[in-house]
């Protein structure tokens, strides 16, 4: 079986996985299928969406980031202090937040690339400080944020929610790039093997570095869509986002060694992680139960992922 019949293979179980999950979710659901259910269940999966797709940028070139929640956390209690107001004021602060977003993960590219850190240690580090910077910031949750804008981004058009609408314009936007572009080829090239691409001329420092940049954007762009559906800015809010972003990475197929994956694959992992958890609460499992059943799921698709590594690794090794 060749590399395409594999990844082929790989995103039709994945939809077939969602669909099968998404169908049962609908019938446990006491108000069926409704323009109302569906745009509710895509308000919430687009949140880790974004998220796995910040984490995917940073897993294709062969690293973690475990400073995505933090990062995503302080960019929106950033956001309940300066989105709101004139329009020329929330597009200023929009700018902003994004442009903190890459700044966090631009410091840990250069941690990881000059620093010569382990993504794990150095993106652990650099997320402890990104939190406590949350924190001190906002105590607790409150500020505000423009209704309007977030009303346009949480209701549908046409009985289409907006949330699917901008997944779709986010993944047409970035997946083009990724496959088309230098800088995309690079991060795949250098994922699959650093020193190869080094040898083939490819600049691996700038790939890592425009890697984590974007890891940080799309960090920054999940805290938005937070903060536009909570009305609110909450430094507690990203931690959870940290590991189940690496869960719906690896849910979704990608593999943690780099070098290949879609972020479609990724954003199919993060929907069905959500549907797990919307079908488990409708099914009436209690709390804790829950919580016992998406820990279990996180810890096999982090398990499988690492397994996954560790095999490609030991693959590498015999022929070096």
């Amino acid at each position: 079986m060749t590399g395409m019949d594999r990844r082929r293979r790989r995103l039709l179980l994945v939809v077939v996985a969602l669909v099968v999950l998404f169908a049962a979710f609908i019938l446990t659901h006491p108000r069926g299928f409704s323009v109302y259910v569906v745009t509710i269940w895509a308000n919430q999966g687009v949140l880790l969406a974004l998220a796995a797709i910040a984490q995917f940028f940073v897993v294709i070139v062969r690293g973690i980031d475990l400073s995505i929640g933090s990062i995503i956390a302080l960019t929106n209690v950033a956001a309940s202090y300066l989105v709101f107001g004139t329009p020329g004021e929330i597009a200023f602060g929009i700018v902003v937040v994004l442009a903190l977003g890459v700044l966090c993960g631009f410091l840990n590219g250069l941690v990881v690339v000059f620093g010569r850190v382990e993504p794990i240690v150095a993106t652990l580090a650099t997320g402890a400080i990104y939190g406590g910077i949350a924190l001190l910031w906002r105590p607790i949750p409150g500020g505000e944020i423009d209704d309007t804008l977030g009303d346009l981004l949480t209701y549908d058009v046409n009985g289409v929610p907006t949330s699917l609408i901008v997944l779709v314009v986010v993944l047409v936007a970035i997946s083009i790039p990724l496959r088309r572009t230098r800088i995309g080829l690079s991060m795949l090239a250098v994922g699959s093997s650093e020193q190869s691409a080094f040898l083939t001329g490819i600049q691996v420092r700038v790939a890592k570095l425009v890697a984590y940049s974007l890891a940080g954007l799309f960090g920054a762009l999940t805290a938005l869509y937070i903060a536009f559906v909570t009305l609110t800015g909450d430094p507690a809010i990203g931690p959870a986002y940290t590991l189940n972003s690496i869960a719906a990475v690896v849910l979704g197929g990608v593999p943690l060694t780099g070098g290949v994956g879609a972020p479609l694959l990724a954003v199919l992992g993060a929907l069905i992680l959500k549907t797990i958890s919307s079908l488990m609460f409708f099914t009436g499992i209690p709390p804790l139960a829950q919580s016992f059943f998406e820990g279990l799921v996180l810890a096999i698709a982090i398990g499988i992922g690492a397994i996954d590594a560790l095999r490609s690794r030991s693959k590498l090794k015999v022929y070096e």
